[in-house]
């Protein structure tokens, strides 16, 4: 009788196959290609909101300047002056000097919720041109952009032109948010056009700003529009 032959045990490998790896692979891919689609769809959305509010205050300006033929938050000279207009002017705490401009103690101090810069939407609220509390002061008084920062607005003045313009301004703007809004908006450059740009949190003058290349990647700006 032969004798049993005892074959040693083969046991099962565990592991991914190749194709499984790649099903894996696939499914990874579309995970992340969903979620950076997703972003641009926010970061998109963001920049459209942004267009929409600097148009928004843009017209509450100019129907401002149509009933009164004063300049929002310039416009006074008391607040019992504006007061007795009625209605949601009956909060009106501050009035303007009416010299024309919007006042502000020097340009780094417009997003502090100080002198006229807060008034101009104080006023358009008062006035019913813009959505909100007419009663709120100081940085609760100024709006908020859509990535988060406050909204000023300052006179700033002109080296080629001569006088003032009004610019409307957005603080804390990542560069990718600020170049796309330029670019809807304006030319796309930090340095020209009616849309300028300073890396940081500082406003200067329209024809002075530092940045006269691209926006740069990862920066922070504070971006302004001429209105």
């Amino acid at each position: 009788m032969r004798p049993m032959l005892h074959h040693p045990r083969r046991f099962a490998q565990s592991g991914f196959t190749l194709v499984e790896m790649a099903i894996v692979l696939v499914i990874v891919g579309l995970l992340l290609g969903g979620v950076l689609k997703g972003q641009e769809m926010i970061e998109n959305a963001r920049v459209k909101d942004a267009a929409n509010m600097i148009n928004g205050i843009t017209a509450a300006y100019n129907s401002y300047i149509d009933r009164y033929g004063r300049l929002p938050g310039d416009d006074g000279p008391t607040p019992q002056a504006l007061q007795a207009r009625g209605g949601r002017w009956a909060n009106a705490s501050f009035g303007g000097n009416m010299n024309g401009v919007i006042d502000t103690p020097s340009l780094g101090e417009i997003f502090n919720g100080t002198w006229e810069s807060v008034n101009f939407f104080l006023h358009l609220r008062s006035g019913g041109f813009l959505k909100g509390d007419e009663t709120l002061y100081g940085v609760a008084g100024l709006p908020k952009h859509p990535w988060g920062g406050p909204v000023s607005v300052t006179s700033l003045p002109t080296h080629n032109r001569g006088g003032f313009i009004l610019v409307m301004c957005m603080q804390n703007v990542p560069s990718k948010g600020a170049a796309a809004l330029d670019r809807l908006i304006d030319d796309g450059l930090p340095g020209s056009g009616t849309m300028r740009a300073n890396a940081g949190l500082d406003v200067g003058p329209t024809d002075g700003f530092v940045n006269t290349g691209q926006y740069q990647v990862g920066w922070v700006y504070t971006i302004c529009q001429e209105i």
